[in-house]
């Protein structure tokens, strides 16, 4: 993955959500969360974080990584992980959800409506933002399976697809693999849709959304 630039020169984008589920999968680029969580608590003081992983996300960062930087245990995404109904929890407790990194297979898994795991099922219920921040192979932004998935979650009212940009593929060491954009940047598009629903949703009651929209 090639480097983004330093931190102190990213714009910091204004949140007014106070419960964030964070769900990393099974990309490479899993190894950079835990910095991103450094800067998320020291930015977001107030921000209440919550860590949902795949089991495929642990061949790159461990639980006691991504926990400690949270100050809780982290979830694995799978039945036998979990206790009581985490699925209905999730979805119920996320003012918004940010999948980062998303892995082609997530992405597809999520596109196709399935809810085969506590995560999955979350996703596909909630009402909150769900913010989508892919990190590909070569070839795997252009692949038509892929197009076809990324279309039908553009289509979807909550979801707030976060493009990823070109970078230096660890498996090539060429500049031909898709990389996550800062996290700034993934957040900026997850609040813009979070806002845009809660306009819609004071609309749909007949409530004037004043200065709800910047």
């Amino acid at each position: 993955m090639s480097e983004g630039p330093p931190l102190e020169f990213l714009d910091t984008p204004v949140l007014g959500l106070r419960r964030l589920l964070l769900v990393v999968t099974g990309s490479a680029a899993a190894s950079n969360v835990p910095t991103w969580l450094n800067w998320i608590g020291e930015t977001y003081t107030d921000l209440d974080v919550q860590l949902v992983a795949t089991r495929s996300a642990e061949r790159f960062v461990t639980r006691y990584a991504l926990g400690l930087r949270v100050g809780r245990e982290i979830s694995i995404d799978a039945w036998e992980e979990v206790k009581g109904a985490k699925h209905v929890e999730w979805a119920e407790w996320a003012e918004a959800v940010l999948v980062y990194p998303a892995t082609f297979h997530f992405v597809t898994r999520y596109a196709l409506g399935l809810a085969d795991s506590p995560l999955l099922l979350a996703l596909q219920c909630t009402r909150a933002a769900v913010g989508v921040a892919p990190a590909l192979p070569p070839g795997g932004l252009e692949s038509p399976a892929f197009q076809q998935h990324w279309a039908t979650l553009a289509r979807r009212d909550t979801v707030a697809l976060v493009p990823p940009m070109p970078g230096r593929s660890l498996t090539t060491g060429r500049d031909d693999g898709w990389v996550c954009p800062p996290m700034p940047e993934a957040l900026r598009r997850l609040e813009d849709r979070r806002l845009r629903l809660l306009v819609e949703a004071e609309r749909l009651a007949g409530v004037e959304p004043i200065g709800i929209l910047r």
